[in-house]
């Protein structure tokens, strides 16, 4: 029996959608006792507590999805002084007996029952703050690449004079930033024709398009910084970091106690090593498992001092000398930098 079964009397699994809640009820050796769907509203959510209510005993909820559909109840049980653990959504490969919202409810219950130790959800308010201004920015930049991908076609396909003005000579660089300030001043004269015109106007507009996106995505990346200032002091003082990929490893991070210990930070990031030697090779490969949004920041940080940081570029040279790839080299180092993250963060925290 687990930890987690000798500690609670029942386990709730909820499988969380949109615009429903299905809840599976089981004992501490996981058998069934009942299962019901409600609404995803403050009704529906009430009604769970009325079915929790009817079991004695502590409970347990395992809630699929606390930071987005199950994120609402998440926050009423809380309030409500519940116990909640957060569960995996099942993976395609894993739904072998099935699918259905029942059976779904059913295996987070039991993926609850099974865990070692409990995996709290996700905190909200200043870490929601963060959230959403990095997933807004992330869709404007999203947005504006491809305004600007646009642009370029408008202006390629234009007539030769038209382009001849706008790309000047084909050995220059020209950035999609100069571009669409050329664009800018851009003037409807009569002497263009019809369908000229028309190009003229249009790539005016995608360009002005494109201003208006980057000013607010500058905007909201101040925001960001002024956050992560105040939620983490000194983290933007560490080498490689900025305040996007700061941003990202605190989201992923959430707080202390989420995580046990540094190795489940790696395993989070998709940095531990998997074994995949053979014979009298003895090598690790690169996980592509985890959060890829907190792996892709810790790259981007593995990368920028692989250029800057004069440690990091001597680490790397002696490496190279004993026969390490440099995948294999930065495979190493993104894991360094989860263990020195996080042992950052928990000092953070305490202090």
């Amino acid at each position: 029996m687990t930890i987690l079964a000798e500690q609670f009397v029942h386990v709730i699994g909820v499988d969380t959608h949109k615009l429903t809640l299905s809840a599976a009820v089981l004992n501490a050796s996981g058998g069934l006792r009942e299962v019901c769907e409600v609404g995803a509203s403050a009704a529906g959510h009430r009604q769970l507590m009325t079915l929790a209510s009817r079991y004695a005993g502590p409970v347990l909820w395992a809630v699929e999805g606390t930071g987005s559909y199950g994120a609402s109840l998440t926050e009423h049980l809380l309030a409500a002084g519940q116990t909640v653990t957060e569960v995996d959504r099942p993976k395609r490969g894993a739904r072998k007996r099935g699918k259905s919202d029942e059976i779904d409810a059913i295996r987070a219950g039991r993926d609850g029952l099974a865990m070692s130790h409990l995996n709290p959800p996700r905190r909200r308010r200043e870490r929601e703050q963060l959230r959403v201004l990095l997933t807004t920015r992330a869709e404007l930049v999203k947005t504006r690449t491809s305004l600007s991908n646009h642009l370029q076609q408008l202006v390629v396909t234009s007539s030769e004079g038209l382009r001849g003005h706008l790309l000047e000579t084909r050995d220059q660089a020209h950035s999609s930033e100069r571009l669409s300030h050329k664009c800018l001043s851009l003037r409807v004269g009569h002497q263009l024709t019809t369908e000229e015109q028309t190009r003229v106007r249009t790539m005016r507009e995608v360009a002005q398009l494109i201003e208006e996106l980057t000013t607010r995505a500058d905007a909201y990346q101040t925001q960001i910084k002024a956050l992560v200032e105040q939620l983490a002091p000194g983290m933007l003082g560490q080498p490689g970091l900025g305040p996007l990929t700061a941003a990202q490893v605190l989201l992923s991070w959430s707080h202390a106690g989420r995580l046990t210990n540094e190795a489940a930070f790696a395993a989070l990031a998709g940095v531990a090593p998997i074994p995949a030697s053979s014979g009298q090779t003895v090598r690790f490969r690169l996980n592509r498992g985890g959060d890829r949004k907190l792996n892709a920041a810790l790259h981007i940080v593995v990368l920028n001092r692989c250029r800057y940081h004069p440690p990091t570029r001597d680490y790397m040279a002696r490496r190279l000398s004993q026969g390490k790839t440099t995948r294999e080299i930065r495979r190493c180092l993104k894991r360094y930098l989860a263990r020195q993250l996080f042992r950052f963060l928990g000092r953070l925290d305490k202090g």
